[in-house]
Protein backbone atom coordinates (compact mmCIF):
# COMPACT_ATOMS: atom_id res chain seq x y z
CA UNK A 1 0.00 0.00 0.00
CA UNK A 2 2.63 2.78 -1.43
CA UNK A 3 2.68 5.31 -3.36
CA UNK A 4 5.48 4.20 -5.41
CA UNK A 5 5.45 4.99 -9.34
CA UNK A 6 6.88 2.26 -11.39
CA UNK A 7 9.49 4.64 -13.65
CA UNK A 8 10.42 6.15 -10.57
CA UNK A 9 11.36 3.23 -8.49
CA UNK A 10 12.59 2.01 -11.80
CA UNK A 11 15.53 4.62 -11.26
CA UNK A 12 16.28 3.58 -7.74
CA UNK A 13 16.63 0.07 -9.05
CA UNK A 14 19.22 1.63 -12.41
CA UNK A 15 21.03 4.03 -10.00
CA UNK A 16 22.27 0.42 -8.33
CA UNK A 17 23.14 -1.97 -10.75
CA UNK A 18 24.04 -1.66 -14.00
CA UNK A 19 21.97 -3.84 -17.23
CA UNK A 20 18.32 -2.70 -15.79
CA UNK A 21 16.52 -3.65 -18.61
CA UNK A 22 12.54 -2.70 -19.63
CA UNK A 23 12.13 -6.66 -19.29
CA UNK A 24 11.64 -6.03 -15.71
CA UNK A 25 8.48 -4.36 -15.05
CA UNK A 26 6.79 -7.12 -16.93
CA UNK A 27 4.12 -8.93 -15.01
CA UNK A 28 4.88 -12.58 -14.32
CA UNK A 29 3.55 -15.54 -16.32
CA UNK A 30 0.36 -17.42 -14.27
CA UNK A 31 1.12 -20.05 -12.61
CA UNK A 32 1.73 -23.44 -14.80
CA UNK A 33 1.82 -27.17 -13.36
CA UNK A 34 5.21 -27.61 -11.74
CA UNK A 35 8.29 -28.24 -13.69
CA UNK A 36 12.05 -28.75 -13.47
CA UNK A 37 14.15 -28.27 -16.15
CA UNK A 38 17.48 -29.82 -15.28
CA UNK A 39 18.03 -30.26 -11.35
CA UNK A 40 16.66 -27.29 -10.32
CA UNK A 41 14.38 -24.60 -12.37
CA UNK A 42 10.73 -24.45 -10.53
CA UNK A 43 7.76 -23.05 -11.96
CA UNK A 44 4.41 -23.37 -11.37
CA UNK A 45 2.27 -24.72 -8.46
CA UNK A 46 3.52 -26.86 -5.68
CA UNK A 47 0.81 -29.24 -4.76
CA UNK A 48 1.93 -31.89 -2.42
CA UNK A 49 4.62 -31.95 0.49
CA UNK A 50 7.50 -31.10 -1.92
CA UNK A 51 11.54 -31.24 -0.06
CA UNK A 52 14.72 -28.82 -1.32
CA UNK A 53 18.23 -30.29 -0.51
CA UNK A 54 21.33 -28.36 0.31
CA UNK A 55 23.14 -30.22 -2.75
CA UNK A 56 20.82 -28.37 -5.09
CA UNK A 57 19.98 -24.98 -6.36
CA UNK A 58 16.84 -23.72 -6.78
CA UNK A 59 15.72 -21.03 -9.42
CA UNK A 60 12.60 -19.79 -9.21
CA UNK A 61 11.05 -19.10 -12.57
CA UNK A 62 7.86 -16.64 -12.16
CA UNK A 63 5.38 -17.15 -9.46
CA UNK A 64 5.59 -20.24 -7.74
CA UNK A 65 2.97 -21.43 -5.39
CA UNK A 66 2.76 -23.59 -2.26
CA UNK A 67 -0.88 -24.68 -2.30
CA UNK A 68 -3.14 -25.35 0.01
CA UNK A 69 -2.81 -28.97 2.00
CA UNK A 70 1.20 -29.03 0.85
CA UNK A 71 3.90 -28.20 2.96
CA UNK A 72 7.57 -26.93 1.19
CA UNK A 73 10.59 -27.88 3.33
CA UNK A 74 13.26 -26.36 3.03
CA UNK A 75 17.36 -27.72 4.26
CA UNK A 76 19.36 -26.44 6.33
CA UNK A 77 22.32 -24.69 4.00
CA UNK A 78 19.80 -24.02 0.50
CA UNK A 79 20.50 -21.50 -1.34
CA UNK A 80 17.36 -20.46 -3.88
CA UNK A 81 17.23 -17.92 -6.68
CA UNK A 82 14.60 -15.54 -7.89
CA UNK A 83 14.93 -15.32 -11.83
CA UNK A 84 15.17 -11.72 -12.80
CA UNK A 85 13.26 -11.09 -15.68
CA UNK A 86 10.27 -13.54 -14.30
CA UNK A 87 10.51 -12.11 -11.33
CA UNK A 88 10.84 -14.86 -9.58
CA UNK A 89 8.86 -15.25 -6.09
CA UNK A 90 7.57 -17.65 -3.91
CA UNK A 91 3.59 -17.77 -2.88
CA UNK A 92 2.88 -19.83 0.60
CA UNK A 93 -1.05 -19.69 0.20
CA UNK A 94 -3.39 -20.21 3.05
CA UNK A 95 -3.87 -23.68 4.23
CA UNK A 96 0.03 -24.16 3.35
CA UNK A 97 3.12 -24.24 4.92
CA UNK A 98 7.02 -23.90 4.80
CA UNK A 99 9.38 -25.13 7.03
CA UNK A 100 12.36 -23.42 6.18
CA UNK A 101 14.44 -23.86 8.98
CA UNK A 102 18.39 -23.16 8.94
CA UNK A 103 20.88 -23.27 11.80
CA UNK A 104 23.36 -20.92 12.28
CA UNK A 105 26.01 -22.43 10.77
CA UNK A 106 23.72 -23.02 7.53
CA UNK A 107 20.86 -20.31 7.05
CA UNK A 108 18.90 -20.94 4.36
CA UNK A 109 19.35 -18.03 1.38
CA UNK A 110 16.88 -16.80 -1.07
CA UNK A 111 18.83 -14.44 -3.30
CA UNK A 112 19.13 -13.20 -6.58
CA UNK A 113 19.80 -15.08 -9.83
CA UNK A 114 22.80 -12.64 -11.21
CA UNK A 115 26.64 -13.15 -10.33
CA UNK A 116 27.97 -11.60 -7.55
CA UNK A 117 29.78 -7.88 -8.25
CA UNK A 118 25.85 -7.55 -10.67
CA UNK A 119 23.70 -8.13 -8.13
CA UNK A 120 20.89 -5.43 -6.91
CA UNK A 121 17.59 -4.41 -5.23
CA UNK A 122 14.45 -5.38 -6.87
CA UNK A 123 16.32 -8.68 -8.75
CA UNK A 124 13.44 -10.94 -8.03
CA UNK A 125 10.29 -10.57 -6.23
CA UNK A 126 10.33 -12.07 -2.62
CA UNK A 127 8.66 -14.67 -0.14
CA UNK A 128 4.61 -14.13 0.32
CA UNK A 129 3.38 -16.10 3.27
CA UNK A 130 -0.48 -15.68 3.62
CA UNK A 131 -2.74 -17.33 6.49
CA UNK A 132 -6.35 -17.46 7.73
CA UNK A 133 -5.87 -14.79 11.03
CA UNK A 134 -7.76 -11.62 11.11
CA UNK A 135 -7.22 -8.77 9.15
CA UNK A 136 -9.71 -5.54 8.49
CA UNK A 137 -10.04 -5.51 4.73
CA UNK A 138 -13.86 -6.28 3.97
CA UNK A 139 -14.37 -9.47 2.70
CA UNK A 140 -11.24 -11.63 1.10
CA UNK A 141 -8.27 -9.35 0.12
CA UNK A 142 -6.02 -10.40 -2.52
CA UNK A 143 -1.98 -10.17 -1.51
CA UNK A 144 -0.31 -7.01 -2.83
CA UNK A 145 1.91 -7.84 -5.61
CA UNK A 146 0.94 -11.28 -6.21
CA UNK A 147 -2.58 -10.18 -6.76
CA UNK A 148 -5.04 -13.08 -7.10
CA UNK A 149 -4.09 -14.95 -3.83
CA UNK A 150 -6.60 -14.52 -0.62
CA UNK A 151 -5.39 -14.30 2.95
CA UNK A 152 -7.28 -13.68 6.45
CA UNK A 153 -9.87 -15.86 7.88
CA UNK A 154 -10.93 -16.10 12.09
CA UNK A 155 -8.36 -18.22 13.08
CA UNK A 156 -5.90 -16.48 15.39
CA UNK A 157 -3.39 -19.40 15.89
CA UNK A 158 -3.20 -20.29 12.18
CA UNK A 159 0.04 -22.17 11.28
CA UNK A 160 2.22 -21.27 7.99
CA UNK A 161 5.18 -22.82 9.48
CA UNK A 162 8.56 -21.81 10.15
CA UNK A 163 11.25 -19.44 8.88
CA UNK A 164 14.18 -19.49 10.94
CA UNK A 165 18.09 -18.77 9.86
CA UNK A 166 16.68 -17.34 6.61
CA UNK A 167 18.54 -14.52 4.75
CA UNK A 168 16.40 -12.67 1.56
CA UNK A 169 18.51 -10.75 -0.88
CA UNK A 170 18.00 -8.37 -3.89
CA UNK A 171 14.23 -8.71 -3.39
CA UNK A 172 11.52 -6.72 -3.83
CA UNK A 173 9.32 -5.21 -6.71
CA UNK A 174 7.22 -2.54 -7.90
CA UNK A 175 4.34 -4.56 -10.56
CA UNK A 176 2.08 -1.49 -10.75
CA UNK A 177 1.22 1.61 -8.78
CA UNK A 178 1.08 0.54 -5.37
CA UNK A 179 1.37 -2.78 -6.06
CA UNK A 180 4.69 -3.77 -4.90
CA UNK A 181 6.23 -7.25 -3.46
CA UNK A 182 8.46 -6.66 -0.19
CA UNK A 183 10.91 -9.12 0.95
CA UNK A 184 8.88 -10.93 3.52
CA UNK A 185 5.37 -9.99 3.05
CA UNK A 186 2.32 -11.47 5.40
CA UNK A 187 -1.17 -11.29 4.70
CA UNK A 188 -3.22 -12.87 7.66
CA UNK A 189 -0.40 -14.86 9.02
CA UNK A 190 -1.20 -16.52 12.34
CA UNK A 191 0.09 -16.94 15.36
CA UNK A 192 1.12 -20.51 14.92
CA UNK A 193 4.01 -19.50 12.84
CA UNK A 194 7.88 -18.78 13.54
CA UNK A 195 9.64 -16.47 12.17
CA UNK A 196 13.11 -15.75 13.77
CA UNK A 197 16.12 -14.87 12.33
CA UNK A 198 15.45 -13.86 9.08
CA UNK A 199 17.60 -11.16 7.08
CA UNK A 200 16.04 -8.82 4.33
CA UNK A 201 19.16 -6.78 2.45
CA UNK A 202 18.92 -4.62 -0.55
CA UNK A 203 15.28 -4.74 -0.90
CA UNK A 204 13.61 -2.92 -3.47
CA UNK A 205 10.84 -1.84 -1.60
CA UNK A 206 9.53 -2.70 2.35
CA UNK A 207 11.89 -5.25 3.79
CA UNK A 208 8.84 -6.79 6.03
CA UNK A 209 4.99 -6.05 5.52
CA UNK A 210 2.12 -7.30 7.99
CA UNK A 211 -1.11 -7.00 6.31
CA UNK A 212 -3.21 -7.71 9.40
CA UNK A 213 -2.81 -11.31 11.16
CA UNK A 214 -1.31 -11.79 14.68
CA UNK A 215 2.30 -13.69 14.20
CA UNK A 216 5.21 -12.91 16.12
CA UNK A 217 8.69 -12.28 14.85
CA UNK A 218 12.41 -12.38 16.61
CA UNK A 219 15.71 -11.30 15.60
CA UNK A 220 15.00 -9.35 12.46
CA UNK A 221 17.38 -7.74 9.92
CA UNK A 222 16.61 -4.83 7.67
CA UNK A 223 19.89 -4.00 5.74
CA UNK A 224 20.15 -1.18 3.07
CA UNK A 225 16.62 -1.07 2.25
CA UNK A 226 14.77 1.16 -0.89
CA UNK A 227 11.41 1.98 1.11
CA UNK A 228 10.12 1.44 4.99
CA UNK A 229 11.87 -1.19 7.20
CA UNK A 230 8.97 -2.47 9.41
CA UNK A 231 5.36 -1.64 8.07
CA UNK A 232 2.25 -2.58 9.64
CA UNK A 233 -1.48 -1.88 8.57
CA UNK A 234 -4.64 -3.89 8.39
CA UNK A 235 -5.15 -4.88 11.83
CA UNK A 236 -1.50 -6.71 12.31
CA UNK A 237 -1.61 -6.98 16.09
CA UNK A 238 1.54 -9.41 16.77
CA UNK A 239 4.44 -9.11 19.04
CA UNK A 240 7.97 -8.14 17.49
CA UNK A 241 11.43 -8.60 19.55
CA UNK A 242 14.74 -7.64 18.71
CA UNK A 243 15.43 -6.37 15.22
CA UNK A 244 18.05 -3.79 13.70
CA UNK A 245 17.67 -1.82 10.86
CA UNK A 246 20.62 -0.30 9.31
CA UNK A 247 20.29 1.84 5.67
CA UNK A 248 22.32 3.14 2.71
CA UNK A 249 22.22 7.27 3.03
CA UNK A 250 22.16 7.33 -0.79
CA UNK A 251 19.36 4.69 -0.94
CA UNK A 252 15.72 5.71 -0.40
CA UNK A 253 12.64 5.36 -2.29
CA UNK A 254 12.46 8.49 -4.90
CA UNK A 255 8.42 7.59 -5.11
CA UNK A 256 7.33 8.72 -1.95
CA UNK A 257 9.20 8.37 1.46
CA UNK A 258 11.44 5.89 3.69
CA UNK A 259 11.07 5.45 7.31
CA UNK A 260 12.08 3.08 9.93
CA UNK A 261 8.86 2.43 10.71
CA UNK A 262 5.29 2.61 8.71
CA UNK A 263 2.02 2.21 10.58
CA UNK A 264 -1.13 2.18 8.94
CA UNK A 265 -4.83 1.04 10.46
CA UNK A 266 -5.76 1.12 6.68
CA UNK A 267 -5.23 2.49 3.94
CA UNK A 268 -7.72 5.92 4.89
CA UNK A 269 -7.32 5.41 8.88
CA UNK A 270 -10.85 4.20 9.18
CA UNK A 271 -12.00 2.52 12.40
CA UNK A 272 -12.10 -0.44 10.98
CA UNK A 273 -11.47 -3.69 13.54
CA UNK A 274 -9.11 -5.53 14.51
CA UNK A 275 -6.87 -2.53 14.76
CA UNK A 276 -3.31 -2.08 13.93
CA UNK A 277 -2.10 -2.81 17.34
CA UNK A 278 1.70 -4.67 17.03
CA UNK A 279 4.02 -3.89 19.70
CA UNK A 280 7.67 -3.93 18.61
CA UNK A 281 10.41 -4.32 21.50
CA UNK A 282 14.14 -4.09 21.49
CA UNK A 283 14.27 -2.45 17.91
CA UNK A 284 18.09 -0.42 16.68
CA UNK A 285 17.19 1.85 13.62
CA UNK A 286 20.12 3.68 11.74
CA UNK A 287 21.49 5.02 9.11
CA UNK A 288 24.89 4.71 7.35
CA UNK A 289 27.31 7.71 7.54
CA UNK A 290 27.24 9.89 4.49
CA UNK A 291 25.30 12.52 2.50
CA UNK A 292 21.37 11.67 3.37
CA UNK A 293 19.14 11.50 0.30
CA UNK A 294 16.14 13.66 0.80
CA UNK A 295 13.37 11.33 0.97
CA UNK A 296 14.36 9.91 3.93
CA UNK A 297 11.30 10.78 6.25
CA UNK A 298 11.01 9.52 9.71
CA UNK A 299 11.79 7.26 12.27
CA UNK A 300 8.86 6.31 13.47
CA UNK A 301 5.93 7.46 10.85
CA UNK A 302 2.72 5.83 12.62
CA UNK A 303 -0.21 7.41 10.93
CA UNK A 304 -3.76 6.83 10.00
CA UNK A 305 -5.18 5.63 13.19
CA UNK A 306 -2.62 3.01 14.39
CA UNK A 307 -1.95 1.86 17.97
CA UNK A 308 0.77 0.42 16.88
CA UNK A 309 3.52 0.15 20.21
CA UNK A 310 7.41 0.42 20.44
CA UNK A 311 9.40 0.02 23.34
CA UNK A 312 13.28 -0.32 24.79
CA UNK A 313 14.49 1.18 21.37
CA UNK A 314 16.74 3.52 19.75
CA UNK A 315 17.08 5.57 16.36
CA UNK A 316 20.10 7.69 15.98
CA UNK A 317 19.88 8.89 12.36
CA UNK A 318 19.32 12.14 10.54
CA UNK A 319 15.99 12.02 9.67
CA UNK A 320 13.65 14.70 8.55
CA UNK A 321 11.16 13.92 11.92
CA UNK A 322 11.79 11.37 14.72
CA UNK A 323 8.32 10.54 15.76
CA UNK A 324 5.76 11.24 13.66
CA UNK A 325 2.54 10.86 14.36
CA UNK A 326 -0.79 11.74 12.03
CA UNK A 327 -4.36 11.07 11.65
CA UNK A 328 -5.94 9.55 14.50
CA UNK A 329 -3.19 8.06 15.41
CA UNK A 330 -2.43 11.27 17.53
CA UNK A 331 -5.35 10.90 19.82
CA UNK A 332 -4.23 7.39 20.22
CA UNK A 333 -0.98 8.35 21.69
CA UNK A 334 -2.86 10.88 24.28
CA UNK A 335 -5.77 7.87 25.04
CA UNK A 336 -2.68 5.42 25.78
CA UNK A 337 -3.36 3.34 22.76
CA UNK A 338 -0.39 3.90 20.92
CA UNK A 339 2.34 3.49 23.40
CA UNK A 340 6.28 4.91 22.83
CA UNK A 341 8.17 3.74 25.89
CA UNK A 342 12.34 3.16 26.60
CA UNK A 343 13.04 5.37 23.27
CA UNK A 344 16.14 6.66 22.99
CA UNK A 345 16.55 8.68 19.69
CA UNK A 346 19.07 10.92 18.12
CA UNK A 347 19.98 13.01 14.92
CA UNK A 348 16.30 13.92 13.96
CA UNK A 349 16.33 17.48 12.45
CA UNK A 350 13.21 17.92 14.01
CA UNK A 351 12.41 15.38 16.81
CA UNK A 352 8.91 15.75 17.07
CA UNK A 353 5.48 16.26 14.79
CA UNK A 354 2.14 15.52 16.29
CA UNK A 355 3.47 14.36 19.50
CA UNK A 356 2.12 14.99 22.77
CA UNK A 357 5.77 16.34 24.57
CA UNK A 358 4.77 16.20 27.92
CA UNK A 359 3.53 12.13 27.60
CA UNK A 360 6.74 11.82 25.75
CA UNK A 361 8.77 13.08 28.43
CA UNK A 362 6.41 11.68 30.96
CA UNK A 363 9.02 10.03 33.64
CA UNK A 364 7.61 6.67 33.84
CA UNK A 365 8.27 6.24 29.61
CA UNK A 366 12.02 6.36 30.61
CA UNK A 367 12.26 8.27 26.47
CA UNK A 368 15.44 10.13 25.90
CA UNK A 369 16.23 12.76 23.19
CA UNK A 370 20.33 12.11 23.05
CA UNK A 371 21.85 15.94 21.46
CA UNK A 372 24.94 13.53 20.07
CA UNK A 373 25.81 10.28 19.06
CA UNK A 374 28.42 9.86 21.19
CA UNK A 375 25.93 10.03 24.50
CA UNK A 376 24.55 6.34 23.28
CA UNK A 377 28.15 5.51 23.85
CA UNK A 378 28.07 2.92 20.67
CA UNK A 379 31.41 1.24 18.72
CA UNK A 380 32.64 3.63 15.43
CA UNK A 381 31.58 1.26 13.11
CA UNK A 382 27.81 0.44 15.06
CA UNK A 383 26.12 1.91 11.26
CA UNK A 384 28.84 0.72 9.18
CA UNK A 385 27.76 -0.56 5.67
CA UNK A 386 30.82 -1.17 4.27
CA UNK A 387 32.37 -3.77 6.58
CA UNK A 388 30.63 -5.75 9.21
CA UNK A 389 28.96 -3.53 11.81
CA UNK A 390 30.34 -3.55 15.50
CA UNK A 391 26.73 -3.79 17.29
CA UNK A 392 27.26 -4.31 21.00
CA UNK A 393 27.15 -1.11 22.87
CA UNK A 394 30.21 -0.17 24.94
CA UNK A 395 30.63 -0.65 28.80
CA UNK A 396 28.82 1.75 30.37
CA UNK A 397 26.15 2.67 28.19
CA UNK A 398 23.13 4.09 29.13
CA UNK A 399 21.21 1.94 26.34
CA UNK A 400 22.16 -1.12 28.56
CA UNK A 401 20.06 -0.15 31.16
CA UNK A 402 17.02 1.70 31.97
CA UNK A 403 14.31 1.00 29.93
CA UNK A 404 11.18 0.28 31.15
CA UNK A 405 9.39 -3.33 32.25
CA UNK A 406 8.25 -5.20 28.57
CA UNK A 407 4.43 -6.27 28.44
CA UNK A 408 3.73 -9.45 28.75
CA UNK A 409 4.45 -11.55 25.53
CA UNK A 410 8.08 -10.33 25.23
CA UNK A 411 11.49 -11.48 26.68
CA UNK A 412 11.97 -9.95 29.92
CA UNK A 413 15.06 -7.22 29.66
CA UNK A 414 15.50 -3.64 30.29
CA UNK A 415 17.66 -2.86 27.77
CA UNK A 416 17.76 -0.31 24.95
CA UNK A 417 17.74 -1.27 21.41
CA UNK A 418 17.93 -4.76 20.00
CA UNK A 419 21.42 -5.61 21.56
CA UNK A 420 22.56 -6.04 25.27
CA UNK A 421 25.82 -8.03 25.60
CA UNK A 422 25.65 -10.65 22.45
CA UNK A 423 25.48 -10.16 19.00
CA UNK A 424 22.95 -12.58 17.93
CA UNK A 425 23.67 -11.42 14.07
CA UNK A 426 26.89 -13.41 14.62
CA UNK A 427 27.39 -16.89 12.29
CA UNK A 428 23.86 -16.19 10.04
CA UNK A 429 24.02 -12.53 8.91
CA UNK A 430 25.43 -11.58 6.29
CA UNK A 431 25.90 -7.83 5.35
CA UNK A 432 28.28 -8.33 1.74
CA UNK A 433 25.75 -10.57 0.41
CA UNK A 434 27.03 -8.53 -3.51
CA UNK A 435 30.17 -10.23 -2.88
CA UNK A 436 29.02 -13.56 -1.83
CA UNK A 437 29.53 -16.71 -4.37
CA UNK A 438 26.53 -18.44 -4.16
CA UNK A 439 27.57 -21.01 -7.32
CA UNK A 440 27.44 -24.73 -5.92
CA UNK A 441 27.64 -28.21 -7.24
CA UNK A 442 24.32 -29.28 -8.41
CA UNK A 443 23.65 -33.36 -8.25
Amino acid sequence: MKKNLNFIKAFVFGALVVGFSACDTDTPEPPKPPVQTGPNLVTGNITSNTTWTANKQYVLDGFVYVKDGATLTIEPGTIIKGDKQKKGSLIVERGAKIMAVGTKGKPIVFTSNLPKGQRAAGDWGGIIILGKAPQNKPGEPVIEGEGTAKYGGDQPADNSGKLKYVRIEFAGVALATDNEINGLTMGGVGSGTEIDYVQVSYGGDDAFEWFGGTVNAKHLISFRGVDDDFDTDQGYSGNVQYGLIIRDPKVADQAGDSNAFESDNDGTGTDATPQTSGKFANITATIAAGTLDSKFNSAMRLRRNTRLSIYNSVFAAPYKVGVLLQNKSVANYKNGTLVLQGIAIQGATKMFDGVDETIFNAAANKNKVYADVAGLMLDAKFNSITERPVLLPKAGSPLLTGGVTLPAGFEPNTYIGAFGTTDWTAGWANFDPQNTDYEVTTK
